[in-house]
């Protein structure tokens, strides 16, 4: 398990600038059947990856899976102190030993020959075991990979000699630890299969230059210029200014309609305020902060940019966080199988619930107070492109990317042209490079 470190708060201070260079990033990496099945063997297979929350498996003997590229993953809760993973398959015929999805065993029983296996993957039963007359190799049994846990998330990762998963994180669970993820319950589930390539999205969250282009409404409600960008081995940040207008937009006096929405969301009244432009973002980190102690959530280890901005976190090579005080918006891009336009995209939205409200409408400072039950997960929601609406500002993305992967695939087109605006970008190109031309890991 990472090592805790939630009290220090989320660092501020600007990353030093690597040397990144300037030149194209080839369009085939977004196309070609070569790199993708490339990324795969050198990269996919020797990372971290964020499997499922712990929340998903609270007992012995639940248990979910993790569908990564060709990959079936198996985790489950052994004991109330272990967790374990294995392949999702049978070494008997090869049967997936469980659909995908969320459940519960004593044991795991293949429904195709009834080849049973413990929790911790022994294998305990063999059906007919006398006509196996090569005999049943005492090993046999599931297949078990690393895995760990931080952020009340399970990791995994199908290179048996990996690194820590301290060490892959680095800086994040200093950065992250602050917002309590480990408190945060699921309030949203879904997976849409995008025509595009993980890649492409990734690109799409990891840089602002875009919102004057395809998001114009957002530019009513944050500054998109003066955005602090930080580069770290491998993982990357960009600190976003929420509750002012963005410089681009035409009167920086306007108490815009967007803003407005935020401060009735923060407990402000925009009609009675007393203030201007100026006074607005201040206010509302106030007033949220006032606003989370009285229903009893502690903002105490993040400072008060945190209680407006979205401080929005990439780790390689597929997750990214919009982190808002109160909860965040994950991303997760998935490799498609055999398919190297395609990719699934997970959308998953975590809240943190207050831990006390008054009881029976009595005064908070009474002492009546009472525990507040946890949402019920949400079910887990499959889509195609194109079928459902994720909001405004995620179907305007999702409508262009796969804009942006039929463009790829042109021969007019030789590959991404980068500003400094998102080298974040680049960061993530030096970091796949590192894996795909660099050491075996």
């Amino acid at each position: 398990m990472v090592t805790e470190s939630r009290l220090s708060g989320t660092p501020m201070e600007k990353a030093p600038e690597p040397e990144l260079g300037t030149e194209l990033i080839p369009a085939e990496r977004y196309t070609s059947e070569e790199y993708r099945q490339l990324e795969w063997d050198r990269m996919w297979t020797k990372v971290w990856n964020w499997a499922g929350r712990l929340q998903d498996i609270p007992n012995p003997g639940d248990y979910f899976t993790f569908e990564l590229g060709s990959e079936s993953i198996l985790i489950v809760r052994e004991t109330e102190d272990k967790i374990r993973a294995f392949y999702n398959v049978c070494p008997h015929r090869g049967n997936q030993i469980r659909n995908a999805g969320i459940g519960h065993a004593e044991t795991f029983q293949c429904a195709y020959h009834f080849f049973e296996f413990d929790l911790q993957g022994h294998l305990v039963c063999v059906p007919d075991e006398y006509t196996f007359t090569q005999g049943v190799p005492t090993e046999t049994g599931l297949v078990e990979l690393p895995c760990d846990t931080w952020g009340g998330t399970v990791w995994i990762n199908m290179n048996e000699d990996c690194e820590s998963l301290e060490e892959f994180l680095g800086v994040i669970p200093e950065h992250l630890d602050p917002y309590h993820f480990e408190d945060m319950y699921m309030v949203q589930d879904r997976t849409i299969e995008w025509d595009t390539n993980w890649k492409a999205s990734v690109d799409a969250f990891n840089e602002v230059y875009h919102v004057q282009g395809i998001h114009p409404q957002i530019l009513e409600s944050l500054d998109d210029i003066n955005v602090q960008i930080d580069l770290y081995e491998r993982h990357n940040r960009y600190l976003v200014p929420f509750g002012l207008v963005s410089p681009r937009y035409p009167n920086q006096d306007e108490i815009t309609s967007s803003l407005k929405g935020m401060m009735l969301t923060a407990g402000i009244d925009p009609e009675t305020f007393d203030g201007n432009m100026a006074d607005v973002r201040p206010a509302m980190q106030k007033a949220t902060r006032e606003k989370a102690e009285a229903a009893g959530m502690d903002f105490s280890d993040l400072n008060d940019d945190q209680m407006t901005d979205d401080y929005h976190y990439y780790i390689f090579p597929n997750l990214t966080f919009n982190t808002h005080a109160g909860g965040f918006m994950m991303f997760r891009q998935r490799p498609h199988p055999t398919d190297p336009n395609k990719m699934f995209y997970d959308l998953q939205n975590f809240a943190l619930i207050p831990a006390v409200v008054p009881h029976n409408g009595a005064d908070a400072d009474a002492g009546q107070r009472s525990s507040v039950e946890p949402p019920p997960r949400p079910k887990h929601e499959t889509y195609k492109h194109g079928e459902v609406s994720l909001g405004l500002g995620l179907d305007q993305d999702s409508y262009n990317l796969p804009r942006v992967q039929r463009g790829m695939g042109s021969k007019a087109y030789k590959g991404l042209l980068i500003n400094y605006r998102e080298r974040r970008i680049r960061h993530m190109h030096k970091t796949l490079d590192d894996y795909i031309e660099g050491p075996d890991r």
